[in-house]
Formats: structure tokens, C-alpha cells, sequence
């Protein structure tokens, strides 16, 4: 926790400036690579040649990954069957480009439907790095690439003006050096509200026209 806590310092001193939407979108394909090699790691499968993540290079970014992580964990921890087998929730085929790209983003997109808050952005990733691990274990590597871009381009489309008025990336930090009674709460809330949103966008997708 003493890491969770430092990041406060490093917040206004590093990320005291705007940010432009192409480096919003470069740092969310970053963190989503970084969150999806953590969830390999502990899954025990490989993806391409091993790296430093950005949480062990240290940085302005690694703080915020390390934060993002440690964050996703807790949601897995509280929902865990929501964010294993997310391929076959979905009932799609990981072996297609197209259909990974459209399932993602019709996640995405029914998570935030009513709003944007960190727990739905933390929820997006845990969802990303699980379906990251059904399609390395179904033996299509290459998908992890396609959820990657998918992020960006979501992110691009639909979370960068929100980011900017938070301050960019660095504002998730604040869901957990916050020790106020009442922001934990209301971190939970929006953690539930995405499982909503998320299992709402499962129904949907198996529901839709094929």
C-alpha cells in the first residue's frame, strides 16, 4: 500500500499539464498491454517475448498501472465469475478479428451507457485482460493486439474528453489514496453498476442478429 500512496506525490508534479487526445489514447493502449500481461502472468500462459511491465519500470505511467491493477483485483476478487470465460459468456468465436472487436465494443459500450465513472474503467480493463487470456489459451495470440486497439479506439471515441477534465490518467490514483468513507463507497457503487452494465451487454450481444 505504501506504493498506492506515493502516488499521490508524483500527481500534480508529473501530469500537471493537459494532455492531448492522441497521448491519452497511447497511454490507455499502454495500461491495457500492462493489465493484460499481468492477467497472462497469473493465468501462467505466455504472449510474445516477456517484458518489463510498466508497473516495474516505475514512471509517472507505472504508478497508474500498478494503481489500475491493484484495482482490478479487487474487482475480480468481488465478481470473479464475471470476468473468467468472458469468450464464452459472450458466445463468440475467438478466432475472428471482427467478432472480438465487435463483442468488445459492444461491452464497452453498454458499460458506460449511463455514464463514466473509474469503477466502469477499471471493470473495461478487467474485461479486456480476461478476454485477452480465452484468446491465448484458444491458441489466437494475435487477438491480444485486436483488444488493444479496440481499447484505444473506445477510448478515443468516448473517454477522452472525460479524461481531460479529470486530469488525465493520473485521477485513478485518487480511488485508492482516498480514505474517505464515503468514496469507497461510492467506488463500490460504480463497480456494481458496471456488472450490471456488463452482463446487460452479454444478454445483448447473444440476443443480436448474427
Amino acid at each position: 500500500m505504501e506504493m498506492l500512496r506515493r502516488s499521490s506525490v508524483f500527481a500534480s508534479e508529473v501530469f500537471d499539464r493537459s494532455h492531448t487526445d492522441k497521448e491519452l489514447v497511447s497511454q490507455a493502449k499502454a495500461l491495457c498491454r500492462d493489465y493484460i500481461h499481468s492477467r497472462l502472468n497469473r493465468a501462467g500462459i505466455g504472449w510474445s517475448k516477456p517484458e518489463h511491465g510498466l508497473a516495474a519500470s516505475g514512471g509517472a505511467l507505472g504508478e497508474i498501472s500498478s494503481v489500475l491493477l491493484w484495482l482490478g483485483d479487487e474487482l475480480e476478487y468481488l465478481r470473479p465469475n464475471v470476468y473468467r470465460n468472458v469468450a464464452r459468456q459472450l458466445n463468440i468465436t475467438v478466432a475472428s478479428e471482427s467478432i472480438v472487436s465487435d463483442a468488445f465494443l459492444a461491452v464497452a459500450a453498454e458499460i458506460f451507457s449511463t455514464g463514466v465513472t473509474w469503477g466502469k474503467v477499471v471493470s473495461l480493463y478487467a474485461v479486456a485482460g480476461a478476454l485477452a487470456v480465452d484468446c491465448v489459451r484458444h491458441g489466437h495470440p494475435a487477438m491480444v493486439h485486436t483488444i488493444v486497439d479496440c481499447m484505444g479506439e473506445f477510448v478515443r471515441k468516448s473517454l477522452t474528453s472525460w479524461l481531460k477534465r479529470r486530469g488525465g490518467w493520473v485521477d485513478v490514483t485518487k480511488c485508492v489514496v482516498n480514505t474517505d468513507p464515503s468514496f469507497h463507497s461510492h467506488w463500490l457503487v460504480s463497480a456494481v453498476c458496471a456488472f450490471g452494465h456488463y452482463l446487460k451487454a452479454t444478454v445483448l450481444y447473444l440476443l443480436r442478429e448474427k
